[in-house]
């Protein structure tokens, strides 16, 4: 039986990904805090929730994609939350990247009513999310990550079961680290390709393909040149991980030195308000120490 899909958080990733439910043919349910964001997908064959309350009485499968810990709690847990309205059997699927330990109490709460949770963090920026091109990385029980699994390709195409309830966000987190590690390479070398005077879409088209090759420099490294900066990820969102990421490694005692200082970075430009910027433009700390701009 095909269940109905409640979609909460229709933001930069989570408007791809619902339209992709509803290309594949899932009916569907939405609700977004900003209401007028909803229009697009009611208009595309989508049904209008009235309250995450109100999605969750009338979905099987309950997917929330939303910016941070706190709002994820408010939608699920809190008034006029997802578990005030879902049913025992429900599934709660969290797409956002939040707290491990959070999203470990929020299943144990959620299991106290019979609704069962998954954390399923994901990878892939604007694009992959427009595309259905995701990475999915899951936390939870086996069979439900099962029962999910045609959703998840629909929005995906790696899907990755990689542990128990909270296991997603910690190698989201993983995936964090590498994220920031390659921005901070990409714009070490594209600064020096410039001070170097070389032609700097042939030195991404010479280096893409070997070694030095990784989704941010084949993605991104146009942009710089460009100096494009609309967000596939903003600076903010970034932000909100790196917390994520440097609490966790002093909880456990592990040293993130590049994440620190891609943090502080970055800081620096939310401070000259540019925080809605895609992360990409980290170079721009890069280029106000030595006074160079990239492709300008």
């Amino acid at each position: 039986m095909q269940e109905t899909i409640g979609f909460i958080g229709l933001g930069i990733m989570g408007s791809g990904m619902s339209r992709n439910l509803l290309k594949a043919g899932f009916p569907l349910i939405v609700w977004n805090r900003t209401a007028s964001k909803m229009t697009p997908l009611v208009e595309a064959g989508a049904q209008a929730a009235a309250s995450p309350a109100d999605l969750a009485s009338r979905s099987g499968v309950i997917i929330t994609c939303v910016s941070n810990t706190a709002d994820v709690e408010a939608v699920v847990l809190g008034e006029n939350g997802v578990i005030h309205g879902a049913r025992p059997g429900a599934l709660v699927i969290d797409m956002s990247t939040i707290s491990p330990d959070a999203t470990r109490q929020m299943a144990a709460q959620l299991e106290q009513k019979g609704i069962h949770m998954l954390d399923a963090p994901i990878s892939g920026g604007s694009e992959g999310a427009a595309n259905g091109t995701l990475s999915i990385m899951v936390g939870g029980e086996a069979a439900q990550v099962q029962r999910a699994m045609p959703y998840f390709q629909a929005m995906g195409k790696t899907i990755t079961h990689v542990g128990g309830h909270g296991a997603g966000q910690m190698v989201k987190l993983v995936n964090q680290i590498l994220v920031v590690g390659n921005a901070l390479a990409m714009s070490e070398a594209l600064l020096f390709a410039q001070a170097g005077g070389v032609d700097l879409e042939k030195t991404l088209q010479a280096v893409s393909g070997g070694a030095a090759g990784s989704w941010m420099l084949f993605h991104r490294g146009p942009q710089i040149i460009a100096r494009d900066w609309r967000p596939g990820f903003t600076i903010d969102l970034q932000q909100k991980d790196l917390r994520l990421v440097l609490g966790e490694a002093d909880r456990m005692g592990v040293p993130a030195l590049v994440t620190a200082q891609v943090f502080n970075l970055y800081r620096t430009l939310q401070q000259a308000g540019l925080g809605s910027e895609g992360n990409h433009a980290l170079i721009k700390a890069l280029e106000r120490l030595t006074g160079l701009e990239v492709g300008a």
